[in-house]
């Protein structure tokens, strides 16, 4: 039989849709198990998925909402501990549908090139994960058109941690809640000399984001500045904070200069943040429409 893995959903207030995507992993002959992490759904949902989840998948209930990487850490943590388990693990929010193919294709991946830690799934937008110095994570044109690819961080949608690596840089960093996480995972990943690749047609369909506008501003502009001044020091994030002050001027002066996710309070409350050094949950502010 070749290699299997096992499969760590992060899960919150969408019991049905979890259930799916759950049903869709177990039906892949490279997934040996499952963990549902629960986030703090409300209780009706936790219900739904507590009571359709097949009694060989293992429910770990956090009690609150503590982001995707907190959440994540929480599944890493009990993989981790099975010190006979997978060496692969797979990491993927609760809407995330693999096509049949994909997780053979990482695995195929992973077995080919032994120095690898994590891996990224395709997310089919033709682009190329990287960091750069002053715009934090960022996406550049694919360098190719099927296979892997050498990338700076793997997209959370859909991706694989070695036990080795996990054990030797450590879990996702919790002051990042949320957004930019893997970014930083995949610099750690890459210090400590391990390779970070995405695997070109290894599929993966996220079909919906429920998180609102004005957290996902948020997190971006904070965690951004947080990521570059933990890998490139304070000038660059210093430079990072000048130019979103400067967005934030001129997208509110000019609204053909927004992003796709604008919240003007959301952006000026992370600048706050930055200066007080708060990480960690988003303010509940921030949730609020425009």
């Amino acid at each position: 039989m070749s290699q299997r893995l096992t499969a760590i959903i992060i899960h919150w207030n969408q019991g049905a849709t979890c259930l799916e995507t759950v049903a869709r992993f177990r039906e892949l002959d490279e997934v040996e198990s499952v963990i549902v992490v629960d986030n703090g759904s409300r209780p009706s949902e936790l219900g739904i998925l507590a009571s359709g989840l097949p009694t060989d998948v293992q429910l770990i209930e956090v009690g609150f909402n503590s982001g995707f990487g907190p959440g994540a850490n929480r599944g890493w943590e009990q993989w981790l501990s099975d010190l006979t388990g997978t060496e692969w693990s797979a990491i993927a929010p609760h809407d995330a549908y693999p096509t049949d193919d994909a997780l053979r294709l990482l695995l195929e991946a992973a077995n080919d090139r032994p120095g690898v830690g994590l891996l990224s799934a395709d997310v089919g937008d033709n682009a190329r994960p990287i960091v750069d110095h002053v715009f934090g994570p960022i996406t550049v044109p694919a360098s190719s058109v099927a296979g892997y690819e050498v990338v700076d961080y793997p997209h959370g949608t859909l991706m694989l941690a070695s036990r080795t690596c996990l054990e030797d840089i450590g879990l996702f960093d919790e002051r990042y809640f949320a957004y930019c996480e893997e970014a930083d995972l995949g610099l750690r990943a890459q210090d400590a000399g391990y390779d970070v690749g995405l695997v070109r047609g290894a599929r993966v369909i996220n079909p919906q984001v429920n998180t609102p506008t004005g957290t996902v501003d948020y997190l971006k502009e904070r965690n951004t500045v947080l990521l570059l001044a933990t890998h490139f020091g304070v000038r660059k994030a210093a430079m990072r904070f000048a130019i979103a002050l400067w967005q934030l001027a001129d997208g509110t002066i000019r609204p053909s200069q927004r992003g796709e996710y604008w919240h003007a309070g959301a952006r000026m409350r992370a600048l706050i943040d930055i200066v007080r050094q708060s990480w960690g949950p988003p303010p509940a502010s921030v949730a609020k429409p425009s």
